[in-house]
């Protein structure tokens, strides 16, 4: 008689088994299509730290253009602009005067083969500029979180 007990326990045990090894091939198939990738559903993000602020951006596959408001209420003289974590792209000089309350469009150029379209790209921005009252260099930074369009 234990002996049927037993197997009766085993057949249960197989059942939940096979049950779970299905749930975990389904999980797995999911995976490995990119169904749980958290990049597919992110949305375009540009920060940049006080006294700027960055009211629109696009990353194509061909650079970053990015529209940056000056909020330091008084001109500044934006000297350069950098982006790192982002591969292929460059550094840019500029002597471009903002007024207070004004802003420009910066354009960051990436090498063309650099940017995927479609990727997801995260990086940080660094902004150096000088107050039309100092000559003191200063510094802003911030992020970007972007999906590149194609060109």
């Amino acid at each position: 008689m234990h002996s049927k007990k037993g197997q009766a326990a085993m057949e249960f045990l197989m059942t939940y088994g096979w049950a779970i090894l299905a749930a975990i091939i389904a999980i797995g198939v999911l995976a490995y299509f990119g169904v749980f990738s958290p990049g597919r559903f992110v949305q375009d993000s540009y920060f940049i730290g006080a006294p700027f602020g960055a009211n629109a951006g696009k990353v194509n596959v061909t650079g970053i253009t990015l529209d940056i408001q000056n909020g330091a209420g008084e001109t500044v003289n934006l000297t350069s602009v950098s982006v790192t974590g982002i591969s292929g792209c460059t550094s840019v000089t500029y002597g471009l005067d903002i007024a207070a309350g004004g802003n420009v469009p910066l354009t960051i150029v990436c090498t063309p083969s650099a940017l995927e379209a479609d990727a997801t790209v995260r990086g940080t921005i660094s902004v150096n500029y000088l107050r039309q009252t100092s000559v003191v260099e200063l510094s802003s930074s911030g992020t970007i979180t972007a999906r590149v369009k194609a060109a």
